[in-house]
């Protein structure tokens, strides 16, 4: 198992640990509740240095990843960033992540962190024979991300001379590259993302603790995610599914020239229909938490359509929600379904994400 560089400050808070994506992470300190409310209605602190990063750069950068990445990279300008995703040649996603435009010859990419090899070979392998350099730059880096309403005031006063960027863009503060300012998260709230040498990171931990953000876990994360709606690879996403079925074809540009890595595939599946769509399901009343791997059933609790890829139980609502990939006639907004749980039926029904 992978250590966080932020571990011993993880043990010292009194943090549950768990094996996740081969590090052991924390999965919640005072309890997932009380720190996804903080997140929702103040500022919260998550260790993201399992997270990858890798850094692209040369005359032909943005062309090349451009064949390789479904969004359309022409669109940025220096400091921008964009959701995107790596597909195999069948359309099914390898892994989501997050580009950014550092300058026309320079890229920063911050990928998952089970997919951190695999996307490094997969990239590598397609390298061209001049003009793109490639490094995987994740041993070099810890991180954290700030989510919630009140991060930005919290990081005025703690950094004054460091101007967080515009949604979605970025900031490198040295000249090595070594102190970077990303405004993103996978909270649905406002908030940011620091990434500094490994050896720094305690420091800004430390700081922003002492400054009024709450430490919280893996656990919190999840749930606040979810009831964005907000997919997870692995989980929601896979090889299996494209991104397409995943309602992810807003950051999917059929159009662009040159196409890119995927998209013979999906054109087809376009044309024939999805199917299936991932779906979200809430439950009309309340249940034992939704857990991955639970059964979907059609209204009649005997056909089965599907099993959830994510389940939660939502800290907003106070009930059950989740993710699954219905066939598309059972997949529509208001759809009846019903949720197998420790064999007795729940009902819910397909709603509009986000839930909250």
């Amino acid at each position: 198992m992978e250590k966080s560089p932020l571990h011993s400050l993880h043990l010292s808070l009194g943090a549950r640990l768990a094996p996740f994506a081969g590090w052991e992470m924390p999965i919640q300190y005072r309890g997932i509740v009380s720190e996804h409310e903080a997140v929702r209605k103040s500022v919260g602190v998550f260790d993201i240095s399992h997270m990858g990063e890798f850094e692209v750069s040369g005359p032909g950068a943005g062309e090349w990843l451009n064949g390789l990445l479904t969004n359309d990279n022409r669109v940025l300008g220096d400091g921008q960033g964009q959701y995107t995703l790596l597909l195999n040649e069948e359309g099914g996603v390898i892994d989501d992540l997050i580009l950014y435009r550092i300058t026309a010859k320079r890229y920063f990419l911050v990928v998952n962190a089970s997919h951190i090899a695999d996307d490094f070979a997969w990239m590598q392998a397609r390298l061209p024979t001049g003009g793109v350099t490639l490094i995987d730059r994740s041993g070099e880096f810890g991180a954290v991300a700030v989510q919630g309403p009140k991060s930005l005031y919290l990081w005025t006063d703690l950094a004054p001379g460091l101007v967080l960027p515009e949604r979605n863009g970025i900031i490198i503060y040295d000249a090595r590259g070594e102190l970077i300012l990303c405004r993103t998260g996978y909270t649905g709230e406002d908030g940011f993302e620091l990434f500094v040498p490994v050896e720094q990171i305690s420091h800004w931990f430390d700081q922003l603790v002492a400054s009024g953000a709450i430490p919280c876990g893996l656990g919190a994360r999840d749930t606040l995610r979810l009831e964005k709606g907000f997919p997870l690879n692995g989980s929601d996403l896979d090889e299996t599914h494209t991104p397409l079925e995943a309602g992810l074809g807003f950051f999917v540009k059929l159009d662009k020239p040159g196409g890119f890595v995927g998209r013979d595939a999906l054109l087809a599946q376009r044309d024939a229909g999805l199917p299936t769509r991932l779906a979200a399901i809430r439950l009309n009343e309340k249940a034992p938490p939704l857990r991955h791997g639970y059964t979907v059933l059609a209204a009649d609790g005997e056909t089965k359509l599907g099993e959830l890829t994510s389940g939660s139980l939502s800290p907003g609502l106070g009930l059950g929600i989740g993710m699954a990939y219905l066939p598309s006639a059972h997949a529509a907004v208001g759809a009846e379904v019903m949720v197998s749980i420790r064999e007795k039926l729940y009902p819910g029904r397909v709603v509009k994400k986000p839930f909250v």
